[in-house]
């Protein structure tokens, strides 16, 4: 009908105009022809001239893009698929220590209902309690208690629980490494306890790391978008929201860092303990490495 469409005798009309003048008329001739208790010839179909316009310049466009214009874009996707996993990770992070957090309130909560305590303990918790008191709770580990089996080795009570995660473990070796600790030291009674406590330490220290750099981006964010959202203006965010400059330095309020600089001492002091224990066991030729279940030789 286009190629037919006489142009020097009529306008100039496109083939959307055409279109839609043409189901124009089908579904005005099909409403006069369509009688009570008959049928329509033909559907009544309603042509959007405009759409059709649209979706054509659309896909010019689409098709009219360069090799660094389609490069420019991929690389825009991924960089929101990222985003989207890092907030993803986040979220279920803050979820986790929530839970944590809310685990430990209803652990206090029950200590003070408990029965058969002085009036002064049932009213000492605060509130909300605080980070040092709860490590054993959020981040520590669960060593294989085996004084009730018959004969063990002492070593297997240093041993990692498999279901502590291989971030994790990953991260106490790191940190081992970091303070020139051996991953396997000499199983005797005061290294495994010393041993033990250090990692629970270092464990605890991972995670208010973990928890602080998620504090720390999103504060950037929202300074970001304050300042996105607010041209010209600059958001002023508390000191005692920002990590110091110099770690030396102590924070007047205490903070995060405050905590993780006891962490960090607690850690020192169970490294001390267990370098001293070695060296009092290094003069010993040999080590019997198996205890009984008797509690003479636990």
């Amino acid at each position: 009908m286009a190629d037919r469409w006489d142009q020097p005798k009529f306008r100039k009309r496109s083939i959307e105009d055409l279109k839609e003048r043409y189901y124009a008329v089908c579904s005005a001739l099909a409403k006069i022809k369509t009688g009570p208790g008959l049928t329509p010839e033909m559907k009544n179909y309603v042509f959007d001239a405009e759409h059709e316009r649209k979706r054509k310049e659309q896909l010019a466009r689409l098709y009219s893009r360069t090799k660094e214009q389609v490069e420019e874009e991929q690389m825009l996707q991924n960089e929101l698929r990222k985003i989207e996993a890092r907030k993803k990770e986040r979220d279920k992070k803050t979820q986790d220590l929530q839970k944590l957090i809310t685990a430990a309130d209803c652990q206090t909560s029950a200590e003070i209902r408990r029965p058969g305590r002085a009036p002064k303990r049932r009213l000492a918790p605060t509130s909300r309690p605080r980070v040092d008191n709860l490590s054993g709770e959020i981040s520590g580990i669960k060593f294989p208690d085996l004084r009730g089996t018959a004969i063990y080795l002492r070593s297997q009570r240093m041993k990692l629980p498999a279901n502590l995660g291989q971030k994790k473990v990953k991260a106490i070796e790191q940190l081992l490494s970091e303070l020139n600790i051996e991953p396997n030291p000499t199983p005797t009674e005061e290294i495994c306890k010393h041993f033990n406590d250090l990692r629970n330490d270092l464990l605890l220290l991972h995670e208010l790391r973990v928890a602080m750099s998620s504090c720390e981006f999103e504060l950037q964010t929202l300074r970001h978008q304050y300042e996105a959202s607010n041209p010209g203006k600059t958001l002023i965010i508390p000191p005692i929201l920002c990590p110091p400059a110099e770690p030396s330095k102590p924070a007047p309020v205490e903070s995060q860092n405050n905590v993780q600089n006891k962490e960090q001492n607690t850690a020192s002091n169970h490294v001390n303990q267990v370098n001293n224990a070695n060296a009092t066991n290094s003069n010993k030729m040999e080590i019997i490495d198996v205890v009984g279940s008797s509690p003479q030789h636990s």
